[in-house]
């Protein structure tokens, strides 16, 4: 958990919506200097901190609509700081609690020391992101679809030819073998999802590729994502965009835990425990590796014997976890230092 900790004349904490924001400004002292409910508009929010500018942070919980303002403040020239939702919620708890009192208390953090601090993504690479997001969510529709026809033919005691029904020429005959009208329109409306959410998904790659080669930085790390065994176009995209700048972790400790490759521990007076929420991290960092751990086993020898040994000690879920935290150490020592995929190095980290 990371706190944002320096000093400032004015401190602004809002509570922010997507129609209106409970703006808050805290002077040096503590004493609130502005306490206002506002239309969540640019405008209103520059009209309403200019008396207070000089000196200003501004801190806002991160929810779903904080885009707008993050990018205000950077194009102002006001330092902006986003809160992590989960570490703040179990700080600023109270018996009672509303809009007005919320943006106090955000304001309160952040002039204490105490405010947690997340990650903003800048606005360069933040659609790109969204978009690997999105077809991400896309491929998990399509994989719903197909399980569901082939299900509906186990269902029915029917045998189905092999192969994924993304394919065209596989989805023949997969309807003709039933009579019951409602059945086949049920399987002739799965798979005319498939195949929209298909044609959909290669669009999003193409336009993913063309962004990528257009930005040196990012088609060299892409390049150098790709020189690990098993890992692939799309898990490489997810890596670079999910990660972005791989210096805003000091420590490899620090990016396998943001990666949930870690579990978390509590120790109190020598004894140990596990604790923590599982859901605090980045979920698809924690995605991208634990399937590139198992296409490495694929594709890697030294992988394959790594996966065996652990097998036997603790079992295979286990033994692929191991893997996919040994790979995110490979991954950041690798864009750290900007050198390609080695063996050596690997058995190493």
């Amino acid at each position: 958990m990371r706190f944002y900790k320096n000093q400032h004349r004015y401190y602004c904490g809002i509570d922010l919506h997507a129609k209106k924001m409970y703006v808050c400004v805290v002077d040096s002292v503590g004493k609130i200097v502005l306490h206002q409910n506002v239309d969540a508009n640019p405008d209103k929010f520059l009209n309403l901190i200019s008396e207070h500018r000089d000196g200003l942070v501004v801190g806002v919980e991160c929810m779903f609509c904080w885009y707008w303002l993050a990018d205000l403040c950077r194009e102002e020239g006001i330092p902006f700081v986003l809160g992590h939702a989960l570490y703040m919620k179990a700080i600023a708890q109270a018996k009672s609690g509303n809009d007005k009192l919320d943006s106090e208390r955000i304001a309160m953090l952040l002039k204490s020391g105490m405010f947690p601090e997340a990650y903003a993504y800048p606005q360069e690479m933040r659609a790109t992101r969204d978009l690997m997001r999105r077809r991400c969510f896309f491929v998990r529709k399509r994989a719903e679809l197909s399980s569901h026809v082939t299900m509906t033919h186990q269902l029915y005691n029917k045998k189905r030819k092999k192969g994924e029904l993304k394919h065209r020429c596989n989805q023949v005959g997969l309807v003709e073998v039933f009579d019951d009208a409602s059945v086949r329109e049920m399987l002739e409306a799965d798979l005319s999802m498939i195949n929209h959410y298909t044609g959909e998904i290669k669009k999003l790659d193409l336009h993913i590729k063309t962004l990528t080669k257009r930005e040196n930085v990012n088609r060299e790390m892409f390049a150098l994502l790709r020189t690990i065994p098993g890992i692939g176009e799309v898990l490489a995209h997810t890596l670079l965009y999910e990660i972005h700048d791989i210096s805003r972790f000091p420590t490899v400790q620090k990016f396998c835990s943001y990666a949930r490759l870690v579990k978390t521990k509590h120790t109190s007076m020598g004894k140990a425990k596990r604790g923590g929420s599982s859901k605090i991290g980045n979920q698809h960092l924690k995605w991208a590796f634990s399937e590139a751990a198992v296409m490495m086993v694929r594709d890697s020898k030294t992988a394959e014997r790594f996966v065996l040994r652990q097998e036997k000690k603790h079992g295979k879920a286990k033994a692929l976890s191991l893997l996919a935290h040994k790979l995110g150490r490979a991954a950041y020592f690798m864009m750290l230092r900007n050198t390609p995929y080695s063996e050596d190095a690997f058995l190493k980290v």
